[in-house]
């Protein structure tokens, strides 16, 4: 039995990709069956829940956000270095050469995991059920749900939040309880997940360019044959493919969505950004001491 799921409800971008990916082993003749399960926070079901049931040989494919592996994985920092990623297409493809071999040596040098290949997991934006956030002053008094990621917490420290993190599973109570006023996501997961219910201002930072790792069991790779590797290796490509397409489609069409049901959105233009950025220089600076050279110019091409 071939074990697969991801985190997020069925109509979203990740779990088209993972469908795709299923529908992909079958049609190629994969030859045992196969367990799909799109959100796992269904089950009352954490996403580090996944996580480790995929480490573990538990389950087979899922993908996680990389800001879940950084701690342990000090190269994937180069992935959350705030306001360094302009263009998506770029970062993609350093992603399925040099910079993502390099990350994919390190994660199966130190984790279980062997990665299988790099999905689209957008821009991400401020939002917030207080006032519109045009310049780093306006985020005082804030507390924000973010990653469980050191970088992406001490970036919105730094810009003025009081960052806190929890798993995606209680993301909706916290802001429905007021434990946060204010989220980070890509606009997909905004609309995903319905914040719009609730946070009525948005402003596009741009902040983090998210990537996904789209993950199995080293020990279970191990195990496959040419023939089963070559079937996964060739899924994967179908699947990344509509992911990334997905993901780019998803943050034109989202946009539009937002603004016609009433959501308040501060683009690029309307921000103070470079206050923004010079609230992050210490931290920016720090992290890529501390992250090989050789990644950084094969990710960031500096």
């Amino acid at each position: 039995m071939l074990r697969i799921a991801g985190y997020q409800g069925p109509s979203s971008i990740l779990s088209q990709g993972l469908a795709c990916l299923v529908e992909t082993l079958k049609s190629d003749g994969w030859k045992s069956d196969i367990e799909w399960l799109p959100n796992v926070t269904d089950h009352q079901e954490k996403a580090t829940d996944l996580f480790a049931t995929i480490e573990n040989g538990s389950r087979h494919i899922g993908y996680m956000a990389s800001g879940y592996l950084s701690a342990r994985v000090s190269e994937l920092e180069v992935l959350e270095l705030p306001f360094t990623v302009d263009n998506r297409k770029t970062a993609l493809s350093a992603l399925d050469h040099t910079a993502g071999e390099i990350l994919t040596k390190a994660v199966g040098e130190k984790t279980g995991f062997h990665v299988l290949g790099f999905w689209d997991n957008g821009f991400r934006h401020l939002s917030n059920s207080v006032r519109p956030i045009k310049h780093p002053k306006n985020a005082v008094g804030l507390k924000i749900r973010t990653l469980d990621s050191a970088l992406y917490l001490a970036t919105l420290d730094a810009i003025g939040f009081q960052a806190l993190t929890c798993d995606v599973k209680d993301l909706v109570a916290w802001i429905q309880q007021d434990v946060v006023q204010a989220q980070e996501n890509p606009l997909t997961n905004f609309m995903g997940f319905e914040l719009w219910k609730h946070h009525p201002y948005v402003s596009l930072t741009h902040h983090f360019y998210g990537v996904l790792l789209l993950v199995c069991p080293i020990a279970w790779y191990d195990t496959l044959d040419q023939e089963e590797r070559q079937l996964v290796a060739h899924a994967v490509n179908i699947s990344t493919a509509l992911q990334r397409q997905l993901a780019a489609e998803q943050d034109a069409i989202t946009l539009v969505r937002m603004q016609d049901i009433g959501v308040k959105v501060l683009t690029k233009d309307a921000l103070d950004m470079q206050a923004f950025h010079k609230c992050v220089e210490s931290i920016s600076l720090n992290a890529r001491a501390q992250i090989p050279k050789d990644l950084i110019a094969a990710y960031l091409g500096s």
